[in-house]
């Protein structure tokens, strides 16, 4: 990795926004996203039946949720770059306080022992989602402005300080997943400008710290369980994990049909939303997994090439915050449904099923199209 500290100074390095947007940054999402929508009105299809008298009613769901996302993408790409740059701490403060509101019974909604959810009247929004980007911005930008005033532990405690801010709310939820994801993308923004070797000692030095309050909380404990042997208690915290890898030996290469799955059936829970990967993998199978799969790397491939060339620039380092939100979520959820880790109940990029991450996805995505017109000078 380049650091950034040793590159092009910032005085030279000139950045254009005047080129063209590389096409491919919303084209592969859009495949994702009609993916998405095929695969959740057939996973869905038992549950929409019941719940709304027609099979493909969440389906069609997620298509307005995804015009919406679109929309959103259209209004990050219009806003300049130095708008997002001014006004990146505003937009964070923005989105910390926004993640307070489902705290409060009035505006909070509670799910499965947690208050993670915002009532808009209209619609639920989840608050992390809009942190996550907010926290993205604002944290690329005050590390690439102070990275020639501060040492690296210096930068470190900025950057810790960020993320023990929004993390305030984030526990209280409480929301463990999120709080360790914004953790993460403090961490990987701090890489390219000042190196790994702090991240990684203080990520591992915190992960020996936090081991202990697994064993704090319950369903902490029965995720662990579930994750080590599933198979010990295969109709209690192990029966997702085991039905997800049921999907996986069900689709075998080829799958056994669109539509014709059979873990939707009440045997997989959650098979639109976090568990969509172990759907696709049953129903189209090894081949439609792998398509999904290749689809990110070849977004993430573009995107790398875009850091690549804008490198030494705020620009640069941005690309690279954001292309890690939309990685790591993707990698968790993967991790997770193919019980590689212990699941967290992050949703796939672009193809789970949820208003609130699809629309904020998109709005990465205009926010990409913008970056992908700069062009280096000087």
């Amino acid at each position: 990795m380049v650091n950034l500290r040793k590159g092009t100074d910032p005085r030279t390095a000139l950045v254009r926004d005047e080129g063209v947007a590389d096409p491919l940054l919303w084209l592969i999402p859009l495949l994702l996203s009609g993916m998405g929508v095929i695969m959740i009105s057939s996973s869905s299809s038992p549950i929409a039946m019941a719940r709304f008298g027609n099979p493909q009613a969440l389906g069609v769901k997620q298509a307005v949720w995804i015009l919406v996302g679109m929309i959103a993408m259209l209004g990050s790409y219009s806003i300049p770059l130095q708008a997002w740059r001014k006004w990146s701490g505003f937009f964070w403060l923005a989105a910390v306080a926004f993640c307070f509101l489902p705290l409060f019974p009035v505006t909070g909604v509670a799910a499965g022992g947690a208050r993670r959810w915002v009532n808009l009247g209209v619609v639920t929004v989840q608050a992390a989602d809009i942190l996550f980007l907010g926290f993205t911005i604002h944290a690329s930008r005050k590390l690439f402005e102070s990275r020639d005033q501060e040492t690296r532990i210096g930068a470190l405690v900025k950057v810790g300080i960020l993320w023990g801010i929004s993390a305030v709310p984030l526990i209280l939820q409480p929301d463990m997943g999120s709080t360790i994801l914004v953790f993460v993308l403090a961490m990987g923004i701090y890489v390219p400008l000042y190196g790994w070797t702090l991240p990684l000692a203080l990520g591992g030095g915190l992960a020996g710290l936090g081991f202990p309050f697994i064993f704090t909380h319950g369903y902490r404990l029965r995720r662990l369980k579930a994750f080590l042997d599933p198979w010990a208690d295969p109709l209690g915290s192990g029966f997702q994990a085991i039905q997800g890898l049921v999907a996986f030996a069900n689709g075998g290469v080829w799958g056994m049909g669109l539509g014709q799955g059979l873990q939707k059936l009440k045997y997989l829970p959650a098979s639109h939303t976090d568990f969509i990967l172990a759907a696709i993998g049953e129903e189209l199978g090894l081949a439609g997994t792998l398509s999904v799969l290749a689809l990110f790397g070849c977004w993430f491939y573009r995107l790398f090439t875009h850091y690549r060339r804008l490198e030494g620039t705020f620009e640069a380092c941005l690309v690279w915050g954001l292309c890690l939100n939309v990685f790591c979520q993707m990698a968790i959820n993967v991790a997770g449904v193919t019980k590689l880790i212990p699941l967290t109940g992050m949703p796939l990029p672009f193809l789970s099923y949820g208003g609130s991450s699809i629309v904020m996805m998109w709005a990465r995505v205009g926010l990409l199209l913008r970056l992908s017109r700069c062009r280096r000078s000087g």
